[in-house]
């Protein structure tokens, strides 16, 4: 090989941000996973990908995946499928604009039983540059009773559990606000799937 030689990385040797370039087009997002006429607690969830910097990650790719308001999944696998809200999809697809922020319009998630019940969440896969693989994560509601009771949430140290809390937004009801931070000072509890 020549020492002058221009070597350029391709695609399949360096790591995205590709997610802008198609999967988050308005074509292929999925903004809203229920109907305006779907059973439960409509919310809206505006979600902020930070870097450990605590700047914001303009190019990140989320994916929600959640139960309807009576704690039943979209899947084939679940049991209890047909019985699903016929309004709701139950699955997300987001990038996030120039701050890092994307919303989410969904119904609050029942709990879903899995030995014993589990508190209402949603699960979050984070897609961003520089990530070799998705990470995972989930998206409680603080102050939400069955937050104490959740399998999963007990696992967590008590100092962490907050990096899993979305926040209500104090000025609109309904609303509520989750931080993800990839790494660094209050890093977001994820979890190996």
């Amino acid at each position: 090989m020549k020492a002058d030689s221009d070597l350029v990385p391709t695609p399949s040797q360096t790591v995205g941000p590709y997610f802008r370039i198609e999967l988050t087009t308005d074509e292929h997002c999925i903004k809203c996973v229920a109907d305006p006429q779907a059973k439960g607690e409509r919310v809206w969830i505006t979600f902020r990908v930070l870097d450990g910097d605590g700047a914001p990650v303009n190019d990140a790719m989320l994916e929600t995946w959640q139960a309807d308001s009576n704690g039943n999944y979209n899947h084939p696998d679940d049991p209890k499928s047909k019985e699903i809200e016929p309004r709701w999809i139950g699955f997300g697809r987001l990038g996030t604009d120039e701050d890092g922020r994307c919303v989410l319009e969904t119904i609050k998630p029942g709990r879903v039983p899995n030995g014993v019940l589990q508190a209402p969440h949603l699960t979050l896969a984070v897609f961003a540059r520089g990530l070799l693989k998705q990470l995972y994560t989930r998206v409680y509601f603080a102050g939400d009773a069955a937050n104490d009771e959740d399998p999963i949430l007990r696992l967590i140290p008590q100092d962490r559990r907050d990096t899993l809390m979305a926040q209500p937004d104090p000025v609109h009801p309904g609303h509520w606000t989750f931080d993800v931070r990839l790494q660094g000072d209050r890093e977001t509890v994820f979890f190996d799937v």
